[in-house]
C-alpha cells in the first residue's frame, strides 16, 4: 500500500534548478535513506512533501488519515516550556479527548434519557481510544524515551530555552518518537547525538513498524536502519533496494556501464559524422551518407551527468607558537551553575586532541572558556604566546542574508572577486551556490562557507566544534585528510570515532570531570 506518491516534481530557487521531473513513492513499512551530496535538494524535497514549500510543478499525494512527523535541521522549540511539557505535547490529541470526556461526565447530571444514551456511547468510544493508545501510561512512556536520549538527567522540569543545540534537538526527536506517526521524516537526526544515543536510536528505528524517510551522512547508521535508498543527484531521484553499502556497489556498476556505453556511442557518432562529411558530396555515396545522417538524427544520445566539484580543504599554518597553547589552573566552567570540577589541564603545541562525551556536559563551554568568550566560574586559563586561533562554531544564530561572495569579502576585503570565487570553489561550492545568499544554502553548504574562512586565514591552532555536522561523505573524507596533514594544533569536538580516530593522538573524555549526573 502506497502512503505517499510524488509525480513529476520540479522545483528551483531563482534560476537555480533543484529538482527536475522527480517521481517517488513510499510503501507501508519501508525504511528509506535519502542520500546525496550537500545541496542536491534532500531537505527541499522533504519540505515540499510536508507542504512547507510549494513545488513549481508536480503533484504530492498522501494516503488518507496519515499522521506525519517531521524533524528538520531547523526545528525550534517554544520559549517557557519545560522538557516534560514538550514531550507530553506529543499526546495533545489524547489530552483533548480526556478533556472532552470530562466535559461529558460533567454534563451527564443535567442530561435527559435520550441525550444520556448518546453521551454514554461517545464516552465509551473515547475511553476505548484512550486505553488503546496507552493514555494511562503516558508518564512512563515519556520517562522511558527521555532516559534513552539522555534527557532525564537534565530534569524534566528544565526550561527548554536553557538547553544547548544538541539537547534541544534531542527534545524534539523524543517528542516525535513519542507521537509514533504513520511516517517519520528525519533530517540528519544524529548530528547532535552522542554514540550511546545513536545506538539507542538505531535499535528504535530497526524495530520501528511504520515507514520512515531518513536523511543522513552517517554511513554506519544508514547501513543499520534502512532497506531502501533513494539517491538524489543532478536534480533526479533514483531508487535502490538495500542499505547504503549495497547502493554504492550497484551505483558504481551502473555508472561504469553508462560511461562505457557513452564512450562506445561517442566513437560511433564520430565515425558516422566522419563518413557523412567524406561522402555527402559524391553522387555515388550520397545515399549512404544520407542514411548515416538519418541514423545520427534519430540517435538517443547518452549524456553523462556533470560531476559535482569535490572540496579541496587545506589550512594555512602561521608562525610557531610557544610550547603550550593553553594551561588551566583549577578552572571551573559553566554559566550560573558549574559544569566541571576544577580542571588543571594543558595542551601542547602540535598535539591533536578530541573532546568527547554526552551533549550538555560542557564541551562547547570548555572551548569558549579557553578562548575567553565565557568567563570562568573559578580558577583561570593561561594562553600561550603567538597564538593564531581558528574557531569553528557548532551553531550560527540568525539568518544571514549576505551572499557567499559578500560573506568571504567581508572577512578578506583585500581579495579580488576572482580570489573569493576560487576560494569558495575549492570548498566544493558551485557558481550557483557562490552567488546565493548564505541563508538559502543547505547546512552542509553553510559549513563549507565557514570552513572557507578558516582555510584562508593563517592559524597555528584550530578549535573545531562538531565540524562534520551536515557535511556529506566526500567533504568529511577531505576534511579528515586536511586535518591529518595540518601541522598546527587541533582541539576537536566530535561524536564520530570513525572521523577523529585517524586524526588525533589523544582523546579527552569530558564525562570524567563534569558535574552533571550521567
Amino acid at each position: 500500500m502506497s502512503i505517499l506518491n510524488v509525480e513529476h516534481l520540479t522545483h528551483g530557487f531563482g534560476d537555480r534548478a533543484i529538482l527536475d521531473d522527480v517521481s517517488f513513492r513510499l510503501l507501508k513499512g519501508e525504511h528509506i535513506g535519502l542520500v546525496g551530496a550537500n545541496g542536491e535538494g534532500k531537505s527541499t524535497f522533504l519540505n515540499i512533501v510536508t507542504g512547507k514549500l510549494m513545488p513549481d510543478e508536480g503533484k504530492v499525494e498522501w494516503a488518507k488519515n496519515v499522521r506525519v512527523g517531521y524533524l528538520d535541521q531547523h526545528s525550534t522549540l517554544t520559549a517557557e516550556m519545560t522538557i516534560e511539557s514538550v514531550l507530553k505535547s506529543a499526546f495533545s490529541w489524547l489530552f483533548a479527548l480526556e478533556e472532552k470526556m470530562n466535559q461529558i461526565c460533567d454534563a451527564l447530571g443535567e442530561a435527559d434519557e435520550s441525550q444520556m444514551d448518546a453521551m454514554m456511547e461517545e464516552l465509551g468510544v473515547i475511553q476505548d481510544t484512550l486505553t488503546m493508545h496507552d493514555f494511562y501510561t503516558i508518564d512512563a512512556k515519556v520517562e522511558e524515551v527521555a532516559r534513552a536520549l539522555g534527557l532525564l538527567e537534565l530534569g524534566l522540569h528544565h526550561d527548554v530555552t536553557d538547553l544547548s543545540g544538541g539537547q534541544r534537538m534531542k527534545v524534539l526527536l523524543a517528542k516525535l518518537l513519542l507521537e509514533k506517526p504513520d511516517i517519520l521524516l528525519l533530517d540528519e537526526p544524529t548530528n547532535y547525538l552522542d554514540a550511546e544515543h545513536i545506538a539507542w536510536l538505531t535499535r528504535y528505528l530497526q524495530e520501528y513498524e511504520n515507514a520512515f524517510i531518513l536523511i543522513s551522512h552517517d554511513i554506519p547508521f544508514l547501513n543499520d536502519v534502512v532497506n531502501i535508498i533513494y539517491h538524489m543527484e543532478n536534480q533526479h531521484l533514483d531508487r535502490y533496494v538495500g542499505n547504503y553499502d549495497k547502493f554504492e556497489e550497484v551505483y558504481a556498476v551502473k555508472k561504469a556501464q553508462l560511461e562505457a556505453a557513452y564512450r562506445k556511442q561517442q566513437q560511433e557518432i564520430s565515425e558516422l559524422k566522419d563518413f557523412v562529411a567524406r561522402n555527402k558530396a559524391r553522387v555515388s555515396t550520397r545515399n549512404m551518407a544520407m542514411s548515416r545522417q538519418k541514423k545520427l538524427d534519430k540517435m538517443d544520445v547518452i549524456e553523462l551527468a556533470a560531476e559535482r566539484p569535490k572540496p579541496e580543504f587545506s589550512f594555512l599554518v602561521g608562525r610557531t607558537p610557544g610550547r603550550y597553547i593553553f594551561e588551566t589552573k583549577d578552572l571551573v566552567i559553566g554559566y550560573e551553575e558549574p559544569l566541571s570540577k576544577p580542571l588543571s589541564i594543558a595542551l601542547e603545541r602540535g598535539h591533536k586532541v578530541a573532546l568527547i562525551g554526552a551533549n550538555g556536559i560542557g564541551k562547547t563551554t570548555l572551548l569558549k572558556s579557553l578562548l575567553g568568550l565565557i568567563p570562568a566560574l573559578g580558577g583561570g586559563v593561561e594562553q600561550g604566546e603567538n597564538l593564531m586561533v581558528g574557531y569553528f562554531e557548532q551553531e550560527i544564530k540568525g539568518e544571514n542574508k549576505r551572499t557567499c561572495i559578500e560573506e568571504i569579502w567581508e572577512e578578506f576585503p583585500a581579495f579580488s572577486q576572482y580570489e573569493v570565487r576560487a576560494a569558495l570553489a575549492r570548498c566544493g561550492l558551485t557558481t550557483k551556490h557562490i552567488e546565493s545568499q548564505v541563508r538559502v544554502l543547505s547546512g552542509g553548504e553553510q559549513a563549507k562557507v565557514r570552513l572557507c574562512k578558516l582555510m584562508n586565514r593563517e592559524t597555528n591552532v584550530l578549535l573545531l566544534d562538531e565540524p562534520t555536522n551536515h557535511l556529506d561523505v566526500d567533504a568529511k573524507e577531505e576534511l579528515k585528510r586536511a586535518l591529518k596533514e595540518y601541522r598546527g594544533t587541533v582541539l576537536l569536538i566530535c561524536h564520530e570515532p570513525e572521523f577523529y580516530q585517524d586524526i588525533v593522538g589523544e582523546v579527552w573524555d569530558c564525562s570524567k570531570w563534569t558535574t552533571k549526573i550521567l
